[in-house]
């Protein structure tokens, strides 16, 4: 249908009616070029535009987006490739260390300085300073029940337990050994939605594992 022929036939020619002409020829202005300037549309700013101004704009608000976009990926791309060398160098670390005093200062220094996390403890299953029996298994029922890690928040006694003065607002709890029968790395952060379920887990079960190879020699198991 032409739409000379539907202006002369109906009067009243809806704008839905336009609308779906012009949907159905998308070609219509590049036939028709000397309308797209005399066609003023209104702007909040400007009064009225021509539809060649107005996608412009419109163009250059997309492209605004688009980089801004970029930029914001880029950002968190670079993040991520820090946070995983320092991991990397943290592993590596980790398989040096010959003590327990050697393993705490290497994931105090990496986890809070490096990290910028606000606290760290490791509490073997054995030693001197080993969690106590009915602590472990309490801990175990109930925070690693279908998985070797934990993501949230804890209750104040448990967080006092693995953490007693540090922040801990959310935690990052970590069984280590095949069986779960080494210990528990507990990290903690001042955010309380920093550390939750929904998280990546790669980087940290890595550190996991590490853990697992290097805990077994210091403790002599």
């Amino acid at each position: 249908m032409e739409i000379n022929t539907a202006l002369e036939t109906d009067e009243q020619l809806s704008a839905e009616q336009v609308v779906n002409y012009l949907l159905d020829n998308p070609d219509f202005f590049a036939q028709h070029p000397n309308l797209v300037e005399k066609i003023a549309i209104p702007h909040i700013q400007k009064g009225s535009v021509s539809l060649v101004e107005l996608q412009s704009e419109q163009l250059r608000k997309k492209v605004r987006s688009l980089n801004h976009k970029l930029s914001q990926l880029i950002t968190i791309a670079k993040k991520n490739e820090e946070i995983y060398r320092i991991y990397a160098d943290l592993n590596i670390r980790i398989l040096k260390c010959t003590s327990m005093d050697d393993l705490t200062f290497v994931l105090e220094e990496v986890i809070q300085e490096n990290l910028q996390l606000a606290s760290v403890s490791l509490m073997p299953f054995k030693g001197a300073h080993a969690l106590p029996e009915i602590q472990r298994r309490l801990f175990i029922e109930k925070r690693f029940k279908r998985d070797k890690h934990f993501f949230g928040r804890l209750s104040d006694h448990e967080r006092k337990l693995l953490f007693a003065d540090q922040d801990a607002n959310s935690v990052a709890l970590l069984l280590l050994g095949d069986q779960g029968e080494l210990g528990i790395l507990a990290i903690g952060s001042k955010d309380p939605s920093h550390f939750n379920p929904d998280m990546d887990t790669l980087l940290i079960s890595q550190l996991q594992q590490f853990l697992s190879i290097l805990l077994p020699k210091i403790l002599s198991y």
